[in-house]
């Protein structure tokens, strides 16, 4: 007799009943459902993959190496032109570690639209205003290190069914003779709606720091298209190490502050406005896992790696500069200098 596995419709990972609740659940990422709200989502679900997947999957096997650095164990993803020479997270050398498994072949992928020139031009502009940082930051043996790079995410659209309901408030003043009045009305507020929130980007990469990533947000989604090799021509590839179910609870967090936002932009003219009840169910999931375009640039001093990076489509920039605390005691010291000779000559002049 066949056994029936019952998948999570958020992360894919296998849900199991409990007789407590009587419901589904699952592990990964503490979703919950009936037994026919899964019975009406697995009748939507496709059982087979099209022949044309499969075959694209190969390709994907067939052209894509993988490469292992020994020293921070990162994996870097290039197609069979491209020869990697270093790691862009530590800076050692990298080994071929063999062809990459078509089960990580990119649903989609945003292309490259800052050239090289472009990101090195924002770089220089960005330090440029940063005093302080040690002198090789800036060197042209560091600027070379600024790596194309495809960073692995995973985007979502999530289907939330919203249960807000708060207490409003509305105060009214007046004076009347020798007496002041206050009058309050209470309402009930309820809001009960089914949502959908699209395109919620989450990195599925640990070694590039997530804040790093949600800083140089958003990417235009308009010039997403479907996931090609040629996109990996002379550029790298990161290989994604943490799965739709580790990233869910950030998707999820970030999904239902985008449903409040709303629900809460539709609510005006009250005094005060207290929730009794704030409630956002993730019902269904639907993944795309995406190679979004980064400039990345990282620089190691005093044992400490700083991370920098350029949205590859839009430009936009991130990054946290290492301080060199001689230079700034030089600078301190300098200006004090200057200050005390300063008080001297003043000193000579008024007495």
């Amino acid at each position: 007799m066949e056994s029936v596995e019952y998948k999570c419709p958020n992360c894919n990972a296998d849900l199991k009943f409990s007789p407590s609740t009587q419901k589904l659940d699952c592990e990964f990422c503490l979703s919950s459902f009936t037994v026919d709200e899964i019975k009406k989502l697995c009748s939507k679900t496709e059982n087979s993959i099209p022949p044309e997947a499969v075959q694209l999957q190969e390709d994907f096997a067939n052209h894509t190496h993988l490469y292992r650095c020994k020293s921070c164990g990162a994996e870097i993803m290039a197609d069979d032109q491209q020869t990697a020479t270093f790691c862009y997270y530590c800076h050692n050398p990298v080994i071929l570690a063999g062809k990459m498994g078509g089960e990580f072949k990119p649903d989609k992928v945003i292309g490259f639209k800052l050239t090289r020139d472009n990101a090195i031009a924002c770089f220089k502009k960005w330090v440029g205003r940063r005093w302080f940082v040690p002198k090789d930051f800036k060197s042209q043996q560091q600027i070379e290190k600024l790596t194309g790079l495809y960073v692995p995410f995973w985007i979502a659209d999530c289907h939330i069914e919203a249960d807000y309901r708060a207490i409003g408030k509305k105060l009214r003043h007046w004076v009347s003779g020798n007496y002041s009045y206050t009058e309050t009305k209470e309402y009930r507020v309820i809001r009960d709606a089914s949502m959908l929130t699209r395109g919620v980007p989450a990195d599925g990469e640990t070694k590039i720091d997530d804040l790093l990533m949600e800083a140089i947000e958003p990417f235009d989604y308009r010039e997403m298209k479907d996931f090609s090799m040629s996109y990996l021509s002379g550029f790298y590839a990161d290989k994604y190490d943490v799965d739709k179910s580790q990233v869910f609870p950030r998707i999820r967090e970030r999904s239902k502050q985008a449903c409040l936002t709303f629900i809460r932009s539709t609510i005006s003219g009250y005094s005060s406005l207290m929730p009794s009840s704030d409630q956002y169910k993730v019902t269904n999931t639907d993944w795309n896992y995406t190679m979004l375009p980064v400039w990345f640039m990282s620089y190691k001093y005093k044992d400490k790696i700083y991370e920098f990076a350029i949205n590859g489509q839009t430009g936009k920039l991130a990054g946290t500069p290492p301080l060199s605390k001689g230079r700034l005691a030089a600078v301190c010291g300098c200006i004090g200098g200057a200050l005390a000779a300063a008080i001297i000559v003043l000193g000579g002049v008024l007495f």
